[in-house]
């Protein structure tokens, strides 16, 4: 693979070291360009356009997404972004008082908000502890499943940490008890392998943004063919319902795949800019995407391990993540960051640790740079 070619496609390298990956990500040229072509073309002829059909372009964009997470392409749907996706969930599922769901500690708000009506309405809310392996991770979640239990609404990857979940081991621990199993795949889609049959996942929501390369304002949201009649759609529009062209008469058949979660019109031309940078994913290769990212991860924790920084995702070798998460004591996390924005390199502070994200359109010698200026700072 080339590369300094792909380096190159993201004009963000000129400016700065983009190390937020799994914050947001900035565009690269194959989305200017295949926006710019959409806009002259949606210019000239209205919807009328043949730069990017709308139909089109969400069929690519899930054709793409369906065979990265093993799923079919019927069982996604194009949405705003993860909450919206959770919050599909959380108010169409079918709770009982006396029923209890499990969260996570420290999770991300997008997790926490749509389940807290639950809280009110005789649901109990348990929360799985964070722990440093993936292993620990789940004895503590077991510990907590009982007959009682009838959701689960995890992250595929902790956002404070980057450390991964044990998706497989909890997908098969839902499916001998009967659990729905709810997962904010924003951290793990495009980073982690995540084959949603074989872990069991009964929804998943994610951002466009993240690993994936994608505009902001974009979501998909995942759910099992199985799953689909147990869930009582939130939102209805006109593309909710079978024969959507056809305004009148009204109708109260809904589509029978989850498109009928993508109610009302998208945003096209975040469409298209999302279907660029799939198209640019895939073309170097989602597997190959995915050691370049941990290849390069691997590079900065041994940099900063050999300057005496602590890195976490050392405590979990057996489970490589793109997330670098690091402190050193003595130094203040907004010391750390304020340092590294002098010398133009952006990264995150969670939990009062620092927090890196590459990406495969950095550099070895970026992941050098940001070493020898911390070790400068230490």
């Amino acid at each position: 693979m080339d590369w300094q070619k792909v380096h190159d496609a993201f004009p963000v390298n000129r400016e700065m070291i983009w190390l937020n990956n799994c914050g947001t990500t900035p565009a690269g040229v194959h989305a200017v360009e295949a926006v710019t072509r959409h806009l002259t073309g949606y210019a000239q002829k209205g919807i009328l356009t043949e730069t990017a059909g709308y139909v089109n372009v969400r069929r690519n964009i899930k054709a793409v997404l369906a065979k990265l997470l093993n799923c079919r392409a019927d069982e996604l749907a194009l949405i705003h972004n993860t909450a919206e996706g959770m919050n599909f969930v959380s108010r169409g599922l079918n709770l009982a008082p006396g029923d209890e769901l499990i969260l996570l500690e420290n999770e991300y708000p997008s997790n926490i908000y749509p389940w807290k009506h639950w809280g009110k309405k005789g649901i109990r809310l348990l929360f799985a502890p964070m722990s440093d392996t993936p292993e620990e991770f789940f004895r503590g979640l077991f510990s907590l499943v009982n007959q009682k239990t009838r959701a689960m609404a995890l992250s595929a990857v902790h956002w404070c940490t980057g450390m991964p979940l044990p998706l497989s081991a909890i997908g098969n621990l839902c499916r001998e008890r009967g659990i729905a199993l709810i997962i904010d795949g924003a951290q793990g889609v495009g980073m982690q392998p995540m084959d949603v049959k074989r872990m069991g996942i009964s929804y998943m929501s994610f951002s466009a943004w993240k690993w994936l390369l994608g505009p902001l304002g974009v979501g998909v949201f995942y759910i099992a063919e199985d799953k689909l009649s147990e869930l009582d759609p939130i939102f209805l529009g006109s593309e909710s319902v079978i024969d959507d062209h056809a305004y009148l008469p009204y109708k109260d058949e809904l589509k029978p795949t989850a498109d009928r979660f993508t109610y009302s019109t998208g945003n096209w031309n975040d469409w298209v800019y999302f279907a660029a940078s799939l198209d640019f994913l895939a073309a170097v290769g989602f597997e190959t995407v995915r050691r370049r990212i941990f290849k390069l991860s691997d590079r900065l924790s041994k940099g900063l391990t050999a300057i005496g920084f602590k890195v976490l995702s050392f405590r979990h070798p057996g489970w490589p993540t793109g997330i670098v998460v690091c402190e050193k004591s003595g130094l203040a996390a907004p010391l750390i960051l304020s340092h590294l924005k002098k010398h133009r390199i952006i990264a995150a502070e969670r939990l009062g640790r620092i927090r890196f994200s590459p990406h495969i359109y950095n550099s070895p010698e970026q992941m050098d740079k940001v070493v020898t200026v911390l070790g400068a700072l230490a």
